[in-house]
């Protein structure tokens, strides 16, 4: 059909946000496209476009043309894709493999001779000193598989320089085949009897950037191939098949054959398939897998169900109303692959200046090589001892190329992401890349979900309160007597206290569960009955003497459970779900850091407003139905703040997603955690402040490697061009130009390993 379309691409071969900027410009150069978006970290390209005026066959063959692949991806084929990832990933730690191989004994080789205060076992037949040229070729020997592993830098980053588009392949591939290059010329000076040029290789310098680059890329790869798991665990979540009603008779069919209207019986234990509504019996259904509530919902005729939830116990039928994509759970997974699929405004600072600084480098060695050779060859300059004219030119050059290097430039970021991740995952929280560590330390507002994740997610007594005459043991013995034999999550909250407690438990002489009411039991000649108060209304029961601690408790957002023994009101076991340990002093600690606090909830207003304030929430989103919460990020991100979102369930998955950073609680589900920037692993909310706190060093530690990284370089320019040596100064030797790109990148380094002492 024609008209406006929208296509989500796979886009391989993309390393950096200078490629996918690329990908970008030459998708919105095409006449019918109405936008184009690239995320370079689930590696899609989002593009709005007019059927009439553009095909899809010409938006792939753009993508093609602009050097990259369009991978043919269909939701039926996630384990091909997931196997081409894998596949990808298992390549690139092969060649780290490689590259470290031969790295570490080329470094060591360089390195060696020239400690002098320390004595470190050396071959004699190498001595640089007295076999120059065969020192020389090994090096050389030993570099050749370092850069055949790293291959992929050269042919990438040095097609995109020649398309005036330069990334941080570009950066790597122009700063080692400066070092390598000059190393060959002096090795060739070597070979021609000056001897002195053995001083001159910088070999080792090449390698090892190489070797740490490829580890830095295998890393990256690792946390790009798990993002189709999301949507993938999404999926699985719904059941196979249905049983429905057909002539009087139930008959199981596959999901994709249940239609509108088909009346489906679903037993205790088993997954509802679709989302209908209730037409026969009575159930409690768990939504948690849905909504991240804990408890479940009771469920009789007239009631809405979804699919993918449980039913946990009663058999119940239900009009199918909801099928295919249409269904609660397609719409989750719609709204993940969207969010994802949008592009976060995080700025790569090194990518954006490698745009400017590469080129211009490059021009600056160019001219200045030129006009030296010129200047000499008429006469004008005198040149230096020793020098040909064109050595003398060539040296100006490699001095320029290799004092403003960029390898310190290329390390500047991805040391420091290296090391914070690392030191992120010993405190117990897994960041997913260098991106939610840039924009983390942004944050202005943190939104919580309450289930599971300000709160345990599970319901626990909280008071047992008594009218005058019965002990407060008492009534909880009798109370988890009688619910020992439900299945409810109340019941079953009630019983741990009492056995917590170790009370002995009496028999059961009678039991009837009164469905969404509670339970008709006898203990011991008693009579109990215990549940909310429709089950005491409809028993004539007063609960007068109740009525204070009952608002108290409902205030506090607790469940109260009323208890009549014999007929008479007396007492009530309060149950909620309780706050982690961590919620108050986390949300504490955000507010020091001047962040608001706000939290989200399908639970009615008056629960969540008795949480927030236990806990000091500053806005409170309550009554938020599972697929509106991505709904409400993207309303507080619409006011102009910088969102993160803390959640556990499948049903925060979407807003994970639409934050600006998505945090996911350890103990949640995989799904949420596979649609999260950061997983806390220990489910302690006193990560969240800290993770903040570990991206702002971050990020200043990354401002300084980049200020280093320049520092030197740039002062050195001028000095490499010849300026002092224009006015009768010294010409910068090559060996003190490599010695002023190495202290960078050593700064850089060593810079970026102070966040090893990063406390939580």
């Amino acid at each position: 059909m024609k008209g406006i379309n929208t296509e989500t691409l796979s886009v391989g071969g993309m390393t950096c946000a200078a490629c996918s900027a690329r990908v970008e410009r030459a998708l919105r150069k095409l006449n019918g496209i109405e936008s184009a978006v690239v995320n370079l970290a689930t590696e899609k390209a989002t593009v709005v476009y007019d059927s009439g005026v553009l095909r899809l066959s010409a938006i792939k063959e753009a993508i093609t043309n602009a050097g990259y692949q369009v991978i043919e991806v269909s939701k039926d084929m996630l384990d091909e894709d997931k196997l081409r990832k894998e596949k990808e990933i298992k390549i690139l730690k092969t060649k780290f493999i490689i590259a470290a191989v031969f790295a570490l004994p080329l470094l060591y080789i360089a390195m060696a001779p020239m400690i002098k205060w320390v004595s470190l076992p050396f071959p004699p037949s190498l001595s640089p000193m007295s076999f120059p040229l065969i020192y020389g070729l090994v090096q050389l020997t030993l570099v050749i598989p370092i850069i055949i592993a790293g291959n992929r830098f050269y042919t990438v980053g040095f097609k995109n320089l020649v398309r005036r588009s330069p990334n941080m392949d570009s950066l790597i591939a122009i700063g080692t085949t400066a070092a390598v290059v000059y190393s060959v010329y002096n090795l060739l000076q070597i070979a021609g009897g000056n001897f002195h040029a053995v001083e001159s290789l910088y070999f080792e310098t090449a390698g090892v950037i190489i070797a740490l680059i490829l580890l830095g890329k295998s890393l990256e790869a690792v946390s790009k191939g798990r993002t189709s798991e999301a949507i993938k665990k999404l999926m699985g979540l719904a059941p196979k098949t249905a049983i429905i009603i057909e002539n009087g008779e139930e008959k199981e069919i596959p999901i994709d054959e249940v239609v509108l209207g088909d009346i489906i019986v679903v037993k205790p234990g088993a997954k509802i398939p679709v989302d209908g509504v209730v037409t026969e019996g009575h159930s409690a259904v768990d939504e948690s897998m849905l909504t991240g509530e804990s408890i479940p919902v009771d469920k009789k005729p007239g009631d809405p169900v979804y699919g993918a939830t449980i039913n946990s116990n009663g058999v119940i039928r239900f009009k199918a109303e909801k099928v295919g994509n249409e269904t609660a759970l397609a719409q989750i997974i719609k709204l993940v692959e969207d969010a994802q699929g949008s592009k976060a405004p995080i700025a790569q600072l090194a990518d954006i200046v490698s745009g400017y600084f590469v080129p211009v480098v490059c021009a600056i060695a160019l001219a200045a090589g030129i006009a030296w050779f010129i200047a000499a060859s008429s006469g004008a300059t005198t040149l230096p001892a020793g020098k040909s004219v064109t050595e003398f030119a060539l040296t100006i050059f490699i001095s320029v190329l290799v004092i403003a290097c960029p390898c310190a430039l290329g390390l500047a970021t991805p040391t420091a992401i290296m090391v914070a991740t690392g030191k992120g995952a010993e405190n117990g929280i897994l960041i997913k890349g260098g991106e939610a560590l840039e924009t983390a330390h942004k944050i202005q507002t943190m939104v919580f979900d309450k289930t599971g994740t300000i709160t345990e997610g599970k319901p626990e007594v909280t008071d047992v309160i008594t009218i005058a005459g019965i002990e407060e043991n008492y009534l909880l013995q009798i109370t988890a007597s009688a619910e020992k034999g439900s299945e409810h999550p109340l019941g079953q909250a009630i019983v741990q206290r009492a056995q917590g407690r170790e009370l002995t438990l009496f028999n059961t002489e009678k039991f009837l569960a009164v469905t969404g009411r509670g339970i008709d039991a006898v203990i011991n000649g008693v009579s109990v009955l215990a549940g909310n108060r429709k089950l005491m209304d409809e028993k004539n029961i007063s609960l007068a003497e109740l009525e204070t601690a009952s608002d108290r408790l409902a205030s506090e957002g607790k469940t109260p459970m009323y208890v009549a023994l014999d007929g008479r009101a007396s007492g009530i076991v309060a149950v909620a779900d309780v706050l982690k340990p961590s919620s108050k002093a986390a949300i504490e600690r955000l507010h020091k850091m001047g962040i608001e606090v706000a939290m989200i909830t399908g639970d009615n207003t008056k629960t969540a407003n008795a949480i927030a304030q236990q806990v000091g929430i500053d806005r409170v989103l309550a009554e938020v139905l599972p697929q509106d919460k991505s709904a409400e990020v993207k309303k507080l991100q619409d006011e102009g703040r910088k969102v993160a979102m803390v959640g556990d369930g499948i049903n925060d998955a979407p807003a994970l997603a639409q934050a600006d950073i998505g945090i996911a609680i350890g103990s949640g589900t995989d799904v949420a955690m596979e649609s999260a920037d950061i997983v806390l692993m220990r489910s302690d909310l006193s990560d969240v402040p800290t993770a903040i706190n570990l991206s702002k060093r971050t990020i200043r530690t990354i401002k300084q490697n980049l200020f280093w990284a320049f520092g030197y370089n740039v002062l050195g320019i001028p000095i490499a061009a010849g300026v002092l040596y224009l006015f009768g100064g010294p010409l910068l030797n090559p060996v003190f130009a490599a010695a002023a790109m190495s202290l960078s990148s050593v700064s850089v380094l060593t810079n970026a390993l102070r966040l090893k002492r990063f406390k939580a």
